[in-house]
């Protein structure tokens, strides 16, 4: 095995984690948009039970403003991962290059290596 070989091998593993950590990102804002938007149906539905949809009246029911808090703090997070997956994507863009530059190098030397065989 060449040195290449293994440079190769590493910055193929490095490439999969940094997609793995995309897909993660992606599936974890997936799940808390959902789950978001099931608050909002729940507070919704809370708002018509009680008849009062300001939150500011004093009668405004407890479980619809907690639900509320809960949904934005979701919704902060999704922010937050947003942030985290645009930096992810850069992440993975520079290491397909490596990964990219690595390969070229590794063909580059088993040409060398048929060359200097067969000469």
């Amino acid at each position: 095995m060449s040195k290449r070989d293994s440079l190769v091998r590493l910055m193929k593993f490095k490439t999969g984690e940094k997609r793995r950590q995309v897909d993660q990102l992606q599936m974890m804002m997936g799940e808390f948009e959902r789950m978001a938007s099931e608050l909002d149906a729940q507070i919704s539905s809370e708002e018509k039970k009680a008849g009062i949809s300001d939150v500011n009246h004093f009668a405004y029911p407890t479980f619809a403003k907690a639900a509320r808090t809960r949904r934005d703090n979701l919704m902060d997070s999704v922010k937050d991962l947003r942030g985290q997956m645009s930096a992810a994507n850069i992440a993975l863009e520079e290491a397909e290059a490596e990964l990219a530059h690595a390969e070229k190098l590794e063909q580059r030397d088993q040409m060398d290596e048929r060359r200097s065989a067969s000469a």
